[in-house]
């Protein structure tokens, strides 16, 4: 299961752009990696798991802007597409299970 973050935040103003770089800085200490500017994934073992990231997502979203989560299965992300310019590039990998000894 993925998580994907998309999010368009004001930078206008000192206080919009310290917002901006604070829900930025929690998506990345949440484990969220940048995709493209302003889209953010994580990956997550179960739908429940899922929940848990998304619901941190939602108490601290700035109080501007629009932010929007999608949850996609593996499978789906294995479909997307990338491209720069006209060259295809593979998509990332999918994480591997936890393994505990």
């Amino acid at each position: 299961m993925w998580i994907i973050v998309m999010f368009d935040l004001p930078t206008d103003t000192p206080q919009a752009r310290k917002q901006y770089t604070k829900f930025r800085g929690f998506l990345l200490d949440d484990g969220f990696t940048m995709m493209q500017y302003s889209v953010y994934m994580r990956h997550s073992s179960s739908d429940e798991n899922a929940k848990v990231h998304i619901k941190r997502v939602k108490a601290k979203l700035p109080p501007d802007g629009e932010v929007r989560i999608i949850k996609i299965t593996d499978k789906q992300f294995g479909k997307i597409e990338v491209f720069y310019g006209k060259r295809r590039k593979p998509i990332e990998k999918t994480p591997g299970q936890l393994s505990l000894f």
